[in-house]
């Protein structure tokens, strides 16, 4: 070997070596399998809509076109495909897709199954081809941080840079979509990650990046909206648009609250999981009778808003008619995100609260175009309660840099005003309703992740309800408790009984066989199943200085199955620090 090769063999060998050039080759390897991966999933949008309406042009002129019986067929033939193909092959498909990349990030080390790739590409295509009132963004969310996830497993990383890649993969997937990289960034760091590291930001931005290229390669580079010529009236439209962020607070956060009472609503009615979709769909396509714009991703809708073209009436019928598909489409178990739907919201709220801006003041009013613009921002603001992402996604969208100081003002208002109004965003709800706190801390979701079956002890010390007080006595000097289920003759819980109980007569020899165990316990017994986390558990045992809790059967809270102890909890917990930092490494 010639000097060289040697040269160039070690030079290869110190850059693999370096932890950077690693990332950044991994990053730009993401960021481009995000971008193909992103025009791919609107190659085949566009070829499902095809299939079901014979057009892949503009979903709002196809459906005018259309017949009226196809608005409800259509969709309802989109739910039953999307139902099964969910229910049955990847849950984790069903619904808007973010908070799903949020909780692998946050607990499972951004693990992500390698079929959600195809799974989510395919549902969402489906729901959105077909009608689905939802958007393409929160796919190709999920669908380009399972690529990232994907690569760093097959590559055999550590959980540390599998993160990482996960958050490069939403970058790449949010800066193709919009044709917007700084946004894409920040979405990946303010929301999926929440790590604003100059580690994790250069390898995202260097996706983003990558991603864009591809995307402009293919697609060209022009903003998403053409919007109208905007200047500032005067200095006192200002407090309007501190107004429309106040105003658009409240949308957000009726957004928020109605999409998951959709979700409730559908979980309790007795029908079969996989065929709830298609029911949505119906239900959908007669929405759509109505209101075509309704269905679909919405562009037509909002460009014809940001074009005054729709009445003051229509865009105020049209907020709520867009939360209502928005919601029986991912409530039903539809596959799509919910951005697209929150820039439609936010457009119609702001061009009709512009109108009336314009019509009152109308001196200092400017277009009711350019309040649909900083609308679709403060909607967005205050649904995800992330403003700077929504302000550079809109600014990038739109291309038009006097529109920032509005924007920035009505977003961070909205942020602000929605966090106060309804603590959780649109993604965090719905992993604190599975019981994932983000904003809790690391020992909180630990905990979360352990359950009481794995952590208790099923070698159960019990005491017989007849046991007399000798007995409790003899039985209380040998034993390692000092607290005791108490079992009735048929082996079942009865009551517990703790050395409160029995400290100050147990060795009272004068009432040795005058007093049984049944008169001591108390017969109110709190318990904990095994089914339950250890923070639940843990919650319970702190509440009232338990020693112990009874663990027992959820079908049947009387059948004892074990008990815990808080050196039970402290035990598994520590256990399950150790195995995620090993992951971690």
């Amino acid at each position: 070997m010639n000097r060289s090769s040697l040269y160039n063999l070690l030079t290869l060998k110190s850059v693999w070596t370096n932890e950077h050039a690693i990332m950044t080759i991994l990053a730009m390897l993401v960021g481009l399998a995000g971008g193909f991966g992103a025009i791919g999933f609107r190659w085949l949008i566009s070829f499902c809509q095809r299939v079901f309406y014979g057009s892949g042009g503009e979903l709002l002129d196809v459906l005018l076109a259309a017949p009226w019986y196809a608005k409800i067929w259509v969709p309802a033939a989109g739910g039953l495909i999307v139902g099964p193909l969910v229910y049955f092959l990847a849950r984790e498909a069903k619904g808007h897709g973010v908070p799903e990349v949020m909780a692998a990030v946050a607990l499972h080390s951004g693990i992500i199954r390698k079929r959600i790739v195809v799974i989510k590409s395919l549902a969402s295509a489906v729901s959105i081809g077909s009608g689905g009132s939802v958007g393409r963004e929160g796919p190709i969310v999920q669908i380009g941080s399972a690529i990232g996830s994907v690569i760093g497993q097959l590559l055999n990383v550590s959980a540390d840079r599998i993160r990482t890649l996960v958050g490069c993969g939403a970058a790449a997937g949010i800066a193709a979509t919009f044709n917007a990289p700084i946004a894409g960034a920040m979405f990946a760091l303010e929301i999926v990650l929440g790590d604003f590291g100059l580690a994790t930001f250069s390898p995202i931005v260097i996706s983003a990046v990558s991603a864009t290229a591809v995307s402009r390669h293919f697609l060209g580079d022009f903003p998403a909206f053409v919007v109208p010529a905007y200047e500032l009236a005067s200095k006192w439209e200002f407090p309007l648009y501190i107004t429309l962020g106040l105003f658009c607070s409240f949308v957000a956060v009726a957004f928020t609250r109605f999409l998951y009472l959709a979700e409730d609503l559908f979980d309790d009615f007795k029908f079969p999981e996989y065929l709830k979709a298609l029911l949505g769909g119906v239900i959908l396509g007669i929405v759509g009778l109505l209101f075509p714009s309704l269905l679909g991703v919405g562009y037509g809708g909002i460009d014809a808003c940001l074009g005054d073209q729709l009445a003051w009436w229509m865009m105020f019928v049209l907020v709520f008619g867009k939360i209502v598909a928005t919601s029986i489409t991912i409530g039903s178990g539809g596959s799509g995100g919910i951005f697209a739907p929150s820039l439609f919201i936010g457009a119609m709220a702001g061009g009709f609260f512009g109108t009336a801006a314009h019509a009152l003041f109308p001196e200092i009013a400017s277009s009711p175009g350019a309040y649909s613009i900083v609308g679709m921002g403060a909607v967005v603001a205050g649904t995800t309660h992330a403003p700077l992402s929504a302000i550079l996604i809109l600014f990038e969208m739109t291309g038009d840099y006097k529109i920032i100081l509005p924007l920035m003002t009505a977003c961070i208002i909205s942020s602000l005003t929605a966090g106060q109004l309804f603590t959780e965003s649109i993604y965090t709800l719905k992993l604190a309703r599975r019981g994932v706190n983000l904003k809790a801390g690391r020992e909180v979701n630990v905990l979360k992740s352990i359950s009481v079956r794995s952590a208790m002890n099923p070698d159960i010390d019990t005491v017989r309800e007849g046991m007399s007080l000798g007995e409790l006595a003899d039985k209380i000097s040998k034993s390692k408790y000092n607290s005791f289920p108490v079992v009735n003759s048929e082996g079942h819980l009865a009551g517990i009984l703790s050395f409160l109980d029995y400290k100050d007569v147990a060795f009272d020899t004068n009432l040795k066989d005058l007093v049984v165990a049944k008169e001591l316990a108390t017969a109110n017994v709190v318990t904990v199943s095994v089914d339950d986390n250890l923070y639940d558990a843990l919650e319970k045992i702190t509440s009232k200085d338990f020693s112990i809790l009874p663990v027992v059967s959820p079908a049947d809270p009387t059948t004892l199955l074990g008990i815990l102890t808080r050196r039970d909890i402290i035990g598994a917990y520590d256990k399950g620090v150790i195995k995620r930092s090993l992951l971690d490494k």
